[in-house]
């Protein structure tokens, strides 16, 4: 695919993206110790109306990466592209304006929500923020609609978020974003608060309302599983960088990178006798901290196929197949 076609099909492109934080010095006069290598370097699409997975463990960076995405946090360099503009270089009021078109579902879906509103009112702020409606019926009437979307009674509307189940307060969550009639939404581990059973009926509805609304998501989780299940394409973070990127059926069925290789094996499989005769990868080692990564590559200190090259050189993010895209030195 051609650098134009990809650009044609892309609704947010990531180039060279890095989000660092200073490091807190041990005495109070001292500026800063360093960087937390938060986000490092990455770059990569998103294509309309996909959902590309993001996935590693905790701490290595897939929440701030979709926070520096959204502008949450300002990027320290890079670029992120949508709607044409590079949000990187905007303003603020060019921020709020362009947040309309991309939305966020937070992780906990009640420390997310403003205990002191009503579901009412925290569904009806970004219409109000924005100025999408125009007075107070037409207001009460989008906020009923977006709770019929999300399967819930607008009769709830005058009700508080402790008086919802988790779930419950999860699809509020989801209509919030969907309030503003985005293009993009980052589901930052939308469901990894909630209980097995609720799960997949959130799961369902984020699919649900994709294929209605033509939306493009970000989904970004730790469970391999869910996101095989939910994902177009994967992405594989580790220690704030990309290990590889490609198609969900072919990064299950042919993951090239160690890292991925080490995760895959980690997902139980419902079989007893291929579960207890297939080999598990164990890495050794604690994850390196972000304000002194290893040198060379970010995984070489945990890598059970590393040597001398690994240690020095940090291997290039490239395309080693057809829309497979891998860091590693041995591929």
């Amino acid at each position: 695919m051609t650098e134009a076609s990809m650009s044609l099909r892309a609704l947010v492109r990531v180039k060279h993206l890095q989000l660092y934080f200073p490091a807190r010095a041990s005495l109070p006069f001292i500026r800063a110790a360093g960087y937390i290598k938060a986000v490092d370097d990455i770059s990569f699409d998103i294509f309309r109306g996909e959902t590309l997975g993001l996935v590693g463990e905790s701490g290595c960076g897939k929440t701030t990466a979709g926070r520096a995405i959204l502008q949450l946090n300002r990027p320290t360099a890079g670029e992120v592209i949508f709607r044409g503009k590079d949000l990187v270089r905007e303003g603020p009021e060019e921020i709020r304006l362009t947040r309309r078109y991309m939305q966020m579902v937070f992780q906990d879906p009640y420390a997310s929500l403003n205990p002191h509103m009503t579901i009412g009112e925290i569904i009806a702020r970004p219409l109000r923020v924005h100025g999408t409606v125009s007075g107070r019926a037409e207001e009460a009437a989008s906020v009923s609609e977006l709770m019929e979307m999300v399967g819930l009674s607008p009769s709830y509307q005058t009700r508080y978020p402790h008086e919802f189940s988790g779930g419950q307060r999860q699809r509020v969550g989801i209509a919030r974003a969907l309030a503003t009639s985005p293009d993009f939404i980052v589901c930052d581990e939308p469901i990894s608060a909630l209980d097995v059973s609720i799960q997949a009926q959130i799961i369902n509805l984020l699919q649900q309302l994709q294929e209605e609304l033509q939306l493009t998501y970000l989904f970004i989780a730790h469970d391999l599983s869910v996101v095989r299940y939910v994902s177009t394409r994967v992405a594989v973070m580790y220690l704030g960088k990309l290990m590889e990127l490609t198609s969900s059926a072919e990064l299950y069925d042919h993951p090239l990178h160690p890292y991925t290789k080490a995760l895959l094996s980690a997902i139980p499989i419902p079989d007893p006798p291929l579960e207890r005769a297939r080999k598990r990868i164990l890495l050794e080692g604690d994850v390196s901290s972000p304000a002194n990564p290893p040198s060379g590559c970010n995984f070489s200190s945990r890598c059970p196929f590393a040597y001398d090259l690994c240690h020095s050189v940090e291997p290039k993010f490239r395309e080693v197949a057809q829309g497979h895209w891998v860091a590693c030195h041995l591929v």
